[in-house]
């Protein structure tokens, strides 16, 4: 098996990396004071091709592929994870409107999405009442000639106070996921609403929002895709969506294994360093090897992906192993700096916290194993 990088994998990785060393690691901690993302780092890193990935350069992206993605991801996200999600919604709506989108929706929204001009992009999917079942959506679309009419909220969006546009599902038909249909929706369209900044645990820099559409009035053009085939769109984003997630996971669970590493070098206990006791040095060998599993089956997906194979189950089990396998790591990392890794003096408690999320946006780990399973089940 050839684990190398291709020239452009390497480049990808090598920009993002560079970027997460020079900027990201040295405010990722006054972006989750601040509670949000210095704008001009976000259209820095779409200038750098980082904002579409996975996007075709005709669109104004990268053209890089999933893998170049997930290695680029790890690494923002070693940066600063706030960043990272910000950047992975970004590229998955990038994704979703290039390959549902007609051509005018295409050049419309993708190249104002991979240049900066706007800031974000989001994904309107969860509800109040519909997280892990889409199919219990109370939002609804209803015809009024050749318009659309958009009523109902939206729960926990990702950048939807700064997004230019949201990718928005909605109930055009009958119950179930059959009758969800999906929908291009512009920042400041009348009847849109933003609700407040909720008070996260982690990610503190990325805004996470509530919506409301009143009366939201489209054109025809806003459908994207066919009328009643918004839950394939919805299936086929989350599935490129896991492997981001999993690549962000990745991400945060280096920084603490290195920061955890120097310290156990640094920190001295009964006259020598703490990483010279048993202890300790099964907290890091059991992190690095979890670690190196993590990435492994994520670029494997991304791989995938990469050869238009099917990856939905391995994209599930990269997301559902790195995300839980970063929650451990994290932990330990805490662990080893003992008091001072309960203080936000050291970055630790704050990878810990970014950590936790991982295992329930893009689907909950619960979800993950009922996608594994089933799988397996049908053969």
């Amino acid at each position: 098996m050839d684990l190398s990088l291709t020239e452009t994998q390497t480049m990808v990785r090598d920009t993002a990396r560079a970027y997460a060393d020079r900027v990201l690691a040295k405010r990722a901690a006054a972006f989750e004071r601040e509670g949000r993302i210095d704008p001009d780092v976000l259209r820095e890193m779409a200038s750098m091709g980082l904002m579409g990935v996975n996007v075709p350069a005709a669109l104004g992206g990268a053209e890089a592929g999933a893998t170049a993605y997930a290695l680029a991801m790890s690494e923002i996200a070693r940066g600063c994870a706030a960043t990272a999600v910000t950047m992975a919604v970004t590229n998955m709506v990038g994704e979703v409107i290039t390959s549902f989108g007609t051509p005018a929706q295409r050049e419309r929204y993708v190249p104002r999405l991979t240049s900066g001009e706007y800031l974000a992009g989001s994904f309107a999917l969860s509800e109040p009442e519909a997280g892990s079942d889409p199919g219990a959506m109370r939002t609804t679309a209803t015809r009024h000639g050749d318009r659309w009419v958009i009523r109902g909220a939206k729960q926990w969006i990702t950048s939807g106070d700064i997004a230019g546009v949201f990718v928005v599902w909605a109930r055009t038909g009958g119950p179930g996921t059959a009758g969800i249909s999906c929908f291009l929706v512009e920042n400041g369209t009348p009847g849109l609403r933003v609700g407040r900044h909720e008070d996260k645990m982690g990610i503190r820099g990325s805004t996470t929002v509530p919506l409301e559409f009143d009366e939201v009035t489209v054109g025809h053009d806003a459908l994207l895709g066919v009328e009643g085939g918004g839950f394939k769109v919805a299936m086929m984003a989350l599935d490129g969506g896991r492997i981001g997630i999993g690549a962000q996971a990745v991400g945060i669970a280096t920084a603490a294994l290195d920061e955890a590493v120097t310290y156990a070098k640094d920190r001295k206990q009964f006259g020598q360093a703490i990483g010279n006791f048993q202890a300790v040095q099964w907290m890091l060998a059991d992190s690095r090897t979890e670690l190196d599993g993590a990435r492994l089956l994520v670029l494997r997906a991304a791989g995938l992906k990469d050869e238009q194979r099917p990856f939905s189950t391995e994209a599930a089990m990269a997301k559902m192993f790195a995300s839980e396998a970063a929650w451990r790591v994290t932990n330990r990392a805490v662990q080893v700096h003992g008091g001072y890794g309960y203080t936000r003096e050291f970055p630790a408690e704050r990878h810990m916290r970014d950590s936790r999320v991982t295992m329930i946006y893009e689907g909950t780990s619960e979800i993950q194993r009922l996608v594994i399973a089933r799988a397996m089940l049908r053969g």
